[in-house]
């Protein structure tokens, strides 16, 4: 982590960008008159470009200007490659999306976003461990977006029906079925080879087999003495069970091809996040008829999220300053958040939203979102970049993929974990 803070802060020393101790207050509004955004962001889909039109039209509507800098693939990574070399040049944007523990190291050259975030009560719309992740230093810099729910398993009920198991909702549950989904010449687990995704599903085995307070320490806090105990080796154990399950054309499967098995009845089942809705409704597929959204198995308190936010750069211009606090204001109102999280499978970061708008699934997640922020269950993703910084994040993955594609046994597997993590913290 120091190495990585040290690394961007050298690269906005060299580009001549100031940043003192901390963040600048920044005007609440645009004292200057209208003034312009350049906003960097990876949303280029069809779905979330329409979204982001109704954001560039809010700001509009109040007299601003958006100036769109989209920067596509690698689901944001392209988009990180051009930030630093933006800020390496003396010339970031003035808004770019940057999510997770990457907001601490950016901080320092931040715009303060306390007068909006005061103004607009951000403390009470905001679960706490959300708003969180928005600040450094105890301020605002950042304004969150939205909240994808990783933790799901989407079920084609018919597929189980066929191969006359049930539907589970414990590993061994799990287990079992899958050996009848087997046994029936079907594929049980639709897989996506590909890094982030076996983590993703790792992750879930993580909070599902420990418990919240395990998937802390081990996904969050990064202990070497959890990361190497009894239980990691159950999970392991638990992750090569599924594979087991698994198909041969599963190594570098895209996850929506593998959702594409399950929606045309060749699986019974996928781990996604639930961005996997928009494919089964782009089908024309029923939820609770067509198929099922459940949380994985033994996660059903726990809500691992995803979330997508924007931080501000310090910017000199009143007017520019008043445009970035307008942005940040327009993104949690209702109307946005609405807007952009009903077609993208998301829910509302914003508490206190009406869930007539949106599909089943996304009404259980609301409902599961404001609960688990209640009991301590509502926990950041390690797979998708909010739980640990990206060396630690980098180090986990490496040793899960080599797991997922080897016959590496569960204990040294974890043994493994534990050493690649304890070199790099």
């Amino acid at each position: 982590m120091k190495k990585l803070t040290t690394l961007v802060l050298s690269l906005l020393l060299i580009a001549g960008i100031a940043f003192g101790g901390g963040t600048k207050e920044a005007p609440t509004t645009a004292t200057g008159g209208p003034g312009e955004v350049e906003v960097l962001h990876w949303w280029t889909s069809g779905g979330e470009a329409a979204a982001v039109a109704v954001l560039k039209q809010l700001l509009e509507d109040e007299g601003h200007t958006w100036i769109d800098f989209a920067v596509a693939g690698g689901g944001g990574d392209a988009a990180m490659t051009v930030l630093k070399s933006r800020a390496l040049a003396g010339n970031p944007p003035a808004a770019a999306q940057v999510k997770g523990p990457e907001i601490q190291l950016w901080g320092g050259v931040l715009a303060n976003l306390n007068d909006v975030a005061k103004a607009n009560d951000w403390d009470n719309i905001l679960p706490k461990v959300v708003a969180d992740i928005m600040k450094f230093e105890g301020n605002y810099v950042a304004v969150p977006v939205n909240v994808h729910r990783i933790n799901w398993m989407w079920v084609n009920p018919d597929v189980f029906k066929q191969a006359g198991a049930t539907i589970p909702t414990t590993w061994d549950e799990l287990d079992a079925a899958a050996k009848k989904i087997q046994a029936a010449g079907l594929i049980p687990i639709a897989w996506g080879g590909q890094p982030w995704q076996e983590a993703t599903v790792f992750e879930i085995i993580v909070a599902g087999v420990g418990g919240t307070d395990f998937y802390t320490q081990t996904m969050i806090d990064a202990d070497v003495s959890a990361l190497k105990s009894p239980t990691m080796v159950k999970v392991f154990e638990t992750l090569r069970m599924l594979l087991s399950y698994t198909d041969p054309g599963a190594p570098n499967r895209d996850w929506n091809l593998a959702t594409s098995m399950v929606i045309k009845g060749e699986a019974a089942m996928q781990f996604m996040g639930d961005w996997a809705l928009g494919e089964f409704v782009a089908a024309g597929k029923v939820p609770d008829q067509d198929f099922i959204a459940m949380t994985a198995p033994q996660t059903e308190d726990q809500f691992i999220f995803n979330i997508d936010s924007f931080i501000m750069f310090d910017v000199e211009d009143p007017a520019n300053a008043g445009a970035q606090q307008a942005m940040a204001r327009l993104i949690l109102e209702p109307e946005f958040q609405e807007a952009f999280n009903v077609p993208k499978g998301s829910i509302p970061v914003r508490l206190g939203m009406s869930n007539e708008p949106y599909a089943a699934p996304q009404r259980l997640a609301m409902k599961n979102f404001v609960t688990s922020a209640k009991t301590g269950d509502l926990v950041p993703s390690m797979a998708h970049g909010m739980a640990v910084m990206p060396d630690i994040r980098g180090a986990i993955l490496d040793v899960v993929t080599n797991f997922c594609n080897s016959n590496l046994s569960a204990e040294d597997a974890a043994s493994q974990l534990a050493s690649a993590v304890d070199v790099v913290k």
